[in-house]
């Protein structure tokens, strides 16, 4: 960890095999993940941020969070000290320019020789100048909701219907449909869409063809897919991965 007293950073590099969940925890310092490989969902303040090629994730020191790996994951992470000046006090979605993923590396491999404060000063920025509309799904205080979310996460092709699910988590439709709205912001036809999307960009980022993804996540189409893609995430899948892997 770096010198809490004094602005510092410190890097380290790390690979977590498929499905690693890291559990929740904290540090003292602030931390700025990355993967070169791979693809995370980190929860924490709230929400499931979902954290693809191409983008890091700002946690500031002393936030509980933990992390699920989706395929191998090859982590790039930054530990700040909270002596640095103008860091976020909330969790931000970061865009990983081809700059700052060198950096994240070069401090992973050591302190090149004294080169930490040039390292740092680059590092806070291109996280001033950096960020993006998060990847983020509201994690549902209701434990009821939170098992919708957590199983269209899990299985995000399933076309269960909303009655069928009314019954299973003991509400009736109408009620589901408050719940839903309420513990995320969202109508229930909206999250399930939102689910899959994420779930999808974590399989592209993996290489898997647009085709075969779009079915794999529930679309009945790619031309529907590929609409859904556009409405959450204001680019077609082929753009996304594009710019994910300029960056990666």
């Amino acid at each position: 960890m770096p010198d809490p007293g004094r602005p510092d950073v410190v890097g380290f590099a790390l690979t977590y095999g498929s499905g690693t969940a890291i559990e929740p925890h904290t540090h003292p310092a602030h931390q700025l993940i990355h993967a070169i490989s791979g693809a995370m969902r980190v929860v924490a303040s709230g929400g499931i941020w979902f954290l693809p090629l191409g983008r890091a994730l700002w946690i500031p020191a002393e936030l509980d969070h933990e992390i699920r790996c989706d395929g191998e994951v090859g982590m790039r992470t930054a530990y700040l000290s909270r002596a640095c000046p103008e860091v976020f006090a909330d969790v931000r979605m970061i865009a990983v320019s081809p700059l700052l993923r060198e950096v994240l590396v070069r401090l992973a491999e050591g302190d090149g020789g004294g080169l930490r404060p040039a390292l740092l000063e680059i590092l806070l920025q291109e996280i001033a100048g950096a960020g993006l509309p998060p990847l983020r799904l509201p994690y549902p205080a209701d434990p009821r909701i939170a098992e919708l979310v957590a199983h269209l996460n899990a299985a995000p092709a399933d076309r269960t219907p909303l009655a069928q699910w009314a019954r299973r988590l003991g509400f009736s439709e109408r009620s589901l449909i408050r719940a839903v709205r309420a513990q995320t912001g969202m109508t229930f036809r909206d999250l399930r869409r939102y689910s899959r999307v994420m779930a999808a960009i974590e399989r592209l980022c993996e290489g898997r063809p647009v085709t075969m993804v779009a079915y794999d996540v529930g679309f009945e189409t790619p031309s529907a897919f590929a609409h859904a893609f556009r409405t959450v995430t204001g680019k077609t899948p082929r753009q996304f991965v594009a710019e994910a892997r300029e960056s990666s």
